[in-house]
């Protein structure tokens, strides 16, 4: 039923280098750019989505198994789900003052 790899974990190797990038590259942003508040919130936000795809993917093993394409829907479905829920409550929070 499992597949044991024997050799050098490249895949692993790999992600946790695209982690430390994505890691240096967040805070070296944060750090040491002149940009907006808001600007760098976006985009450590973004690099922060990018590298928890990295983990699912390379450290997770999400895809793999009998079951990979149903984890990787259950994990889109979880995904919009709470953007869903976080929407219509800031929706309902923020247009709550208008009646």
């Amino acid at each position: 039923m499992e597949k044991i790899m024997k050799g050098f974990p490249l895949s692993h190797v790999i992600g946790f280098v695209f982690s430390l990038i994505l890691t240096f590259g967040a805070a070296g942003i944060a750090l040491k750019t002149d940009l907006s508040f808001k600007v760098i919130m976006w985009i450590i936000g973004s690099l922060a989505i990018m590298q928890a795809g990295i983990q699912l993917f390379m450290f997770m093993h999400l895809r793999e198994g009998e079951d990979g394409k149903t984890n990787v829907l259950n994990i889109l479905y979880g995904v919009f789900m709470a953007v869903v829920i976080v929407a219509g409550s800031i929706w309902v929070l923020s247009s709550g003052h208008a009646h």
